[in-house]
């Protein structure tokens, strides 16, 4: 009997050790493995157990969630989804986040740190799992984003708008939108909408504000006339210019032509407000690729690192030309390439001055009970250039509205400063070309200008002409400046 019992024990020993082997196995050996093993839905689960943080538009949430009962039981929800896509991305369950719903993703799912009631010294990141969900409060006004979605229709294109003193972004539009509510959740009708949405050829989920960059054609002359008069090729905008009209490129055999009569020996004002190709091709030849490359990357093009805090893709200016090529550059085509929040940031520029703030996106985080957990708030500003060019650059973009080519853009009892641009594309130039207007508004009553907007539309429909006269892209930029300038239509 006794020497049963004893071989029971023994047994007994050796599952307990067994069992310990495989736990040390389980929880040690193969933890990193299981982790992330695909079958693993504890964070999963865990994520989406409490509500999301918000984000916030003018003092409105423009997300929320969705409790579905399931196992990932909050599901992301969104007001006007379409209106704030370019903004908030998406959500979801099964195809992660994107924008900045991924770039607050921290703050918005309480994960972050800062969000405990306590933080501790070395708290490791995602450590504050568990804490309640924070809020993120954007710079955006929603008259202005408003404006600038219905202003756009439905045709491809974007807009974006920025406050030139503090760098706050006002609107920031891509047209045609989504609903990113329709991927939220990961059950069959977000598979589908995943699917339509990656085979449409509108490629309505491309941010095309920040995420996609065109030729900027003559709108890019704002940053031409910047760097001749920085390097004093111009002294006097008044003065008549040596330009031949055509203008035959260095090395070549093409001569390039205006759309605008009266272009021969122009003065750079009637240049930019007529937008005589001629004077600025050569205005740039005079100028040199390097010195124009400097002004450029003043203003913020060739820089990879702008963040508002998601990625902005970057803005160029190729100093790696011929005469030639950087003839056609200077007038924001060859390898030109700009994205509607750079070109916004051109028009700020020149509004306050010549320093160009930072763009920014988030004015702050909050907990759930409003406390704030981190602001975001203008950033130290660098000069673009002399105050003195930028005053005679607010000029001549005054003109260029007042008597030019940017009439349509005109506000009662406001200066107005703009610049129409029409860009080239496809094979030999035979696409239809892109609509753009620049601009900046300055109430009679304000000391500084409020808002600077750029606008392009890929799709324009109307006759040449109409583009390159603003007829497209200037009255939608009105709209927003007006929608910032006087808040519920007041006058």
């Amino acid at each position: 009997m006794t020497r049963c019992i004893r071989h029971a024990g023994a047994l007994c020993a050796v599952l307990l050790a067994a069992l310990l082997v495989n736990a040390f196995r389980v929880q040690v050996v193969q933890a990193g493995s299981l982790d992330r093993s695909p079958a693993n839905r504890r964070d999963a689960i865990a994520r989406y157990a409490q509500p999301r943080g918000d984000i916030v538009v003018g003092g409105r949430a423009v997300t929320g969630s969705r409790d579905t009962h399931e196992p990932l039981r909050y599901e992301r929800t969104y007001t006007d989804g379409p209106l704030y896509a370019p903004v908030t991305g998406f959500s979801s369950q099964q195809y992660g986040t994107t924008l900045l719903e991924h770039a607050a993703d921290g703050v918005l799912s309480g994960t972050d740190p800062l969000l405990a009631s306590l933080p501790l010294p070395g708290r490791a990141a995602g450590a504050g799992a568990g804490n309640p969900a924070g809020d993120v409060v954007t710079t955006l006004d929603a008259a202005a984003q408003r404006a600038a979605y219905d202003g756009l229709g439905g045709r491809r294109g974007a807009v974006a708008a920025i406050e030139p003193a503090t760098g706050r972004i006002l609107a920031l539009v891509s047209s045609p939108s989504y609903d990113p509510g329709e991927l939220s959740g990961n059950g069959p009708s977000a598979r589908r909408a995943w699917a339509r949405l990656n085979a449409d050829e509108a490629r309505p989920m491309l941010n095309r504000a920040v995420r996609q960059t065109y030729p900027p054609g003559s709108t890019f002359k704002v940053v031409t006339a910047a760097a001749a008069l920085e390097a004093r090729v111009v002294t006097d905008v008044d003065a008549r210019t040596r330009t031949p009209s055509p203008y035959r490129l260095p090395g070549t055999t093409t001569s390039l032509t205006n759309e605008a009569s009266g272009c021969g020996g122009a003065s750079l004002r009637y240049a930019f407000a007529w937008s005589c190709n001629t004077v600025f091709a050569k205005l740039g030849v005079d100028v040199g690729a390097d010195r124009m490359g400097a002004t450029a990357a003043a203003f913020g093009f060739n820089d990879p690192d702008l963040r508002i805090p998601f990625a902005v893709a970057p803005s160029s200016f190729d100093t790696h030309v011929d005469r030639a090529q950087l003839a056609l550059s200077s007038i924001g085509q060859y390898n030109t390439r700009a994205t509607p929040l750079q070109m916004a940031m051109v028009a700020a520029a020149v509004a306050d001055h010549g320093l160009l703030r930072p763009p920014y996106l988030v004015e702050r985080t909050v907990r759930g009970n409003g406390t704030v957990v981190a602001t975001g708030g203008a950033r130290p500003g660098r000069q673009v250039m002399r105050p003195a060019t930028a005053e005679r650059l607010r000029e001549l973009m005054a003109d260029a509205v007042r008597r030019g080519t940017g009439r349509t853009a005109v506000i009662p009892h406001t200066t107005v400063g703009g610049k129409t641009g029409t860009a080239q594309h496809g094979v030999g130039n035979t696409g239809v070309p892109y609509a753009w207007f620049v601009s900046w508004a300055q109430r009679e009553e304000d000391l500084q200008a409020k808002v600077a907007v750029a606008v392009v539309v890929e799709d324009a429909t109307a006759r040449r002409g109409d583009i390159s006269g603003g007829g497209v892209a200037a009255p939608i930029a009105r709209a927003v400046m007006e929608a910032v300038l006087h808040p519920g239509g007041r006058r």
